[in-house]
């Protein structure tokens, strides 16, 4: 057995194991390090991703008989990150983060000590950590913190899965023994994450009864259309059960009005002598703004420009509001710089949880003694991994102001950006709000955004607009280990002169994640745009002439 105890870390912390533990550390930080180029967007270089590169893989694989000296472990793991994107200056695609140096602490603690974050006499750190965290959070954003309670989950998916169950659970208490309601309906803008469709499916209410609402110019839901979807629901006989409100749409950061949708929630339960309709705030893409809900505009402590207060200020009315919603999600692995997963489900009244709990009898391992008192059996995870380590030690290290200049600095780039690139390129178009999230769309000739969003083109144009775009997607996706722009498929829908089914628009995504993402960066992004795109259209025009 000695030989299987230098596999793990010592049992009386001693010298010599901790040395060896950190020199291990200390090799993979230098090899990584020694793999990074601030040119490029890869740690080293990326693999030849042939048709059979994964088929050689699965053939190659194997368990070794004799297991391998922890350095040839090291050198096998190096490998593998080779070509791993890195999220430095050159990554604007999406909202994946550069996790801050406090988080990557906060993690390693939590692998260190390695509790299972169901109860607290098994992960005594990480409960602690979860309690002040939601305590913390629940301040920030208007929720009474004796009353509201949270935990950690994977994602903003499995908060709207946690939120849709409550939502059920409470509605139809015993549902969890009878099974789902066959009238139960759910409504979200058209277009809000598919977290919601996955949930239907999961919860066996069925993505038949997800209505979709109509969205603003401004990406935001359409409160008119949702009333009146809902009414339609009730006149049918059906229950409406479950709003989601996006705070921060995935492509185009649209904010819906959460205030505007309770009141309209309250005056159908009034009406129709309904239960409460649940309210889910999917914040996860645009809650880490909701620290800018009590910034002081007038004294304007940090120095923010006029152009980024404007933009800061309009979302401070918006997120200000979101203390109404019943639940919302924090993901940190997001705008808050953490390492994945970490999420954090924060619910307005803990007594709602009660809808969820097991039953002493169902869980005799643990909960049910006489020592601990964090048992959290009402989350869907039964081995739940401790990442509110990670979001308490970047909270700490940050503080508010820290994450206020952070996310001021996002607005401040894309403000650039969007006068870049309109002066740069004459075909382009932005075709979102100011955010951390700039979309733009390009076209063969002249610009035609505003027809488009009228309804004055043919789907003819609009489709082969669309092919322009996703073809110019592909001439930069290959060069995505220099600068790496996101795509989307949906950046939103639009009526067609000549057919009734509204059409999807592509178009490509300016997303800055990374702290050095700055206004000196700008300018390369725009040129880079601006090579590729005469790149793009002289081949085109060779391959049109050679036709």
């Amino acid at each position: 057995m000695a030989e299987i105890h230098k596999l793990f870390p010592s049992m009386d912390g001693n010298d010599f194991q901790r040395e060896e533990l950190l020199s291990y550390f200390k090799t993979i930080l230098t090899k990584i390090d020694e793999l990074k180029d601030p040119n490029k967007l890869t740690l080293g270089e990326m693999p030849a991703y042939t048709e059979d590169y994964y088929n050689r893989m699965i053939h190659k694989a194997g368990i070794p008989k004799a297991g391998m000296e922890i350095e040839e472990v090291i050198q096998k793991l190096i490998k593998l990150v080779e070509g791993h994107r890195y999220v430095n200056r050159n990554y604007v695609a999406n909202a994946a983060p550069l996790p801050n140096i406090a988080s990557i602490i906060g993690n390693l603690v939590m692998v260190l000590v390695n509790g299972n974050n169901l109860w607290d006499v098994e992960g005594s750190a990480a409960a602690a950590a979860e309690v002040e965290v939601t305590s913390m959070l629940s301040k920030l954003i208007g929720y009474d913190e004796n009353v509201s309670s949270g935990y950690t989950t994977w994602g903003g998916q499995g908060a709207v899965f946690n939120s849709l169950r409550l939502a059920i659970a409470r509605y139809a208490p015993d549902s969890n023994e009878t099974g789902v309601p066959e009238n139960l309906y759910c409504f979200c803008s058209e277009l809000s994450h598919y977290s919601l469709y996955k949930s239907l499916e999961a919860t066996g209410i069925g993505v038949r009864n997800l209505v979709r609402v109509k969205v603003n110019d401004d990406h935001s839901m359409d409160v008119q259309d949702l009333k009146e979807k809902m009414e339609h629901v009730i006149a049918k006989g059906g229950v409406p059960l479950y709003v989601l409100a996006t705070m921060g749409t995935t492509d185009t950061f649209g904010i819906d009005d959460i205030r505007e949708m309770k009141r309209i929630a309250v005056e159908l339960e009034d009406k129709y002598h309904l239960q409460s309709i649940y309210i889910h705030a999917d914040s996860a893409m645009g809650g880490m703004y909701a620290f800018f809900n009590d910034y002081d505009f007038e004294g304007n402590p940090l120095g923010l420009e006029d152009n980024v207060q404007e933009v800061l200020k309009s979302y401070q009315q918006k997120f200000i509001h979101i203390q109404l919603a019943d639940s919302l999600v924090f993901d940190f692995h997001k705008l808050g710089q953490t390492p994945y997963v970490t999420s954090l489900f924060l619910v307005k009244n803990r007594e709602d949880l009660k809808y969820m709990d097991l039953d002493e009898v169902e869980t005799p391992y643990v909960g049910n003694r006489g020592y601990g008192s964090y048992h959290t059996g009402y989350t869907l995870e039964c081995s739940r991994m401790g990442s509110a380590l990670a979001i308490y030690a970047s909270l700490l290290a940050f503080g508010k102001e820290g994450y206020q200049e952070l996310l001021a600095n996002y607005i401040r780039v894309n403000l650039a950006f969007r006068e870049g690139l309109t002066k740069e390129v004459a075909n382009v178009a932005i075709t979102n709000e100011i955010s951390p999230i700039t979309t733009f769309r390009l076209y063969p000739e002249k610009t035609k955004w505003h027809e488009e969003l009228s309804g004055l083109l043919p789907v003819e144009e609009v489709m082969e607009i669309n092919q322009f775009n996703e073809e110019f997607a592909e001439v930069i996706g290959a060069q995505r280990d220099q600068i790496y722009f996101g795509n989307t498929k949906k950046q939103r829908l639009v009526n067609v002169a000549n057919a009734t089914k509204r059409i999807s628009v592509y178009a490509h995504k300016f997303f800055t994640i990374s702290p050095y993402s700055t206004l000196e960066e700008v300018h390369r992004y725009v040129e880079f745009l601006k090579e590729h795109q005469d790149l793009y259209l002289k081949t085109k025009s060779i391959a049109y002439n050679l036709n």
